[in-house]
């Protein structure tokens, strides 16, 4: 049977999601959980593949595995094999044409920046410390200029092929004290597409430009108008949505 799956994960310990053959992948610890449980070669596809250092809560996975008991049985075996940084949230069968990427209808990211002047230990794997001011209301009119269809090669590189135009079908920011939160859903996303655009969004928020800066800035099509990337500690997949749900 195709199995469909909702992963979370702790990114600070992986190289990233896409199985690597010399550094630890959440792709090859949930593939070993699997082999572990149903005895059996068993290949995981992912909806994105994050880099190493991002979080996901809302990951969604799929592979094709023999399994005699039930699921919920199978989700209880799996979280018993994996690591603390990975868990298997539910698992469901699927239609054997289902894949989490190419079947997405869009991607949900957040993003975390925390504003202190003081070193925070405990929130440094999950947020981007920063020691200065922002606005929010800047942050927020410069990323609803990136919302609709665009090409933002000066945002990010097309994972594979040659193809950067992307729509993004929201960019909110919302605050809570001195945590700033972003939250992005788009159809696809270029690579690095989430931490250049929030680096660029967080020069808007000190004043260092304007939401028609970054409107040029999108216009230009130049990757060098972009300085910096944020950190991917920020970084979070959340929800992958699919047609009818």
């Amino acid at each position: 049977m195709r199995l469909r799956a909702t992963v979370a994960y702790d990114g600070t310990g992986f190289s990233g999601f896409q199985r690597q053959t010399s550094a630890r992948s959440v792709q090859g610890e949930l593939e070993t959980a699997f082999e572990r449980v149903c005895r059996q070669s068993v290949t995981v596809l992912g909806a994105g593949r994050t880099d190493a250092g991002v979080h996901a809560t809302g990951q969604v996975i799929a592979c094709d595995a023999d399994w005699k008991h039930t699921l919920p049985e199978l989700q209880r075996a799996l979280n018993s094999v994996l690591p603390n940084d990975v868990a298997v949230s539910d698992v469901a069968e699927c239609h054997a044409t289902f894949h989490p990427r190419y079947s997405a209808r869009s991607r949900v990211y957040e993003y975390q920046v925390l504003v202190a002047p003081v070193r925070r230990p405990v929130q440094r794997l999950y947020a981007w410390q920063i020691g200065y001011e922002l606005d929010v209301d800047r942050m927020g009119e410069a990323a609803g200029v990136l919302v609709g269809e665009h090409d933002f090669v000066a945002f990010g590189s097309a994972p594979q092929g040659d193809v950067t135009v992307r729509r993004v079908f929201s960019a909110t920011w919302n605050r809570d004290g001195m945590l700033f939160r972003f939250t992005i859903e788009a159809n696809a996303f270029l690579f690095r597409m989430v931490r250049r655009t929030v680096a660029v969004l967080v020069r808007a928020g000190s004043g260092q430009i304007t939401a028609s800066d970054v409107a040029d800035i999108l216009a230009s099509k130049d990757p060098r108008r972009v300085k910096g990337v944020a950190p991917a500690c920020g970084l979070c997949l959340v929800n992958v949505n699919y047609e009818g749900e």
